[in-house]
């Protein structure tokens, strides 16, 4: 399975975090507007991602919680019909809940900046280093604390719940 290391965490000055992601030579933003919806699953988090109405993604995922960067195992599956597969997935499986979200997505070397705007909860930003074959979860942790370290991140930002679990709260 793919990995990525990833945090997630608020944003308290968006203005000084685009200006952050400026002096990295990020390329960017792309803006997505994303509805995933969550299924119960018995092993891990799936989620099927509408990105348009021929585009989406079921998403297989599992992370351990907490706010130190910490590895995601997933698997991505693309389709072009993701209304024919929500409806299958929501006649077979339980929907647990929706989350909408407007991203801005940056790319720096490796890694994956996301600035959410979330409907309902605010706005949040995350970073997804995308590891190499060759990289260990240390190595991606090294590269997530020097990109936290130059976005200005503060320890006291980060969260340890996906949007979903702060919606459910």
């Amino acid at each position: 399975m793919p990995t990525n290391i990833e945090i997630k965490a608020r944003v308290v000055d968006l203005a000084a975090l685009e200006r952050a992601v400026a002096t990295l030579g990020a390329t960017g933003p792309e803006i997505l507007v994303q509805e995933d919806t969550f299924f119960a699953a018995p092993r891990g988090r799936l989620k099927l991602r509408l990105l348009a109405p021929d585009r989406g993604e079921l998403i297989l995922y599992s992370r351990a919680e907490g706010t130190d960067p910490r590895p995601s195992h997933y698997t991505l599956a693309p389709t072009t019909d993701p209304g024919a597969l929500l409806r299958i997935l929501t006649a077979t499986l339980p929907v647990l809940g929706v989350v909408r979200k407007t991203r801005r997505l940056y790319l720096t070397g490796q890694t994956r900046i996301h600035i959410d705007d979330v409907e309902g909860l605010g706005r949040f930003m995350e970073l997804e280093v995308v590891l190499r074959g060759d990289q260990a979860d240390a190595d991606g942790a090294a590269v997530a604390h020097d990109l936290m370290q130059r976005l200005g991140i503060a320890r006291a930002d980060l969260l340890d719940r996906t949007y979903f679990e702060l919606l459910q709260e």
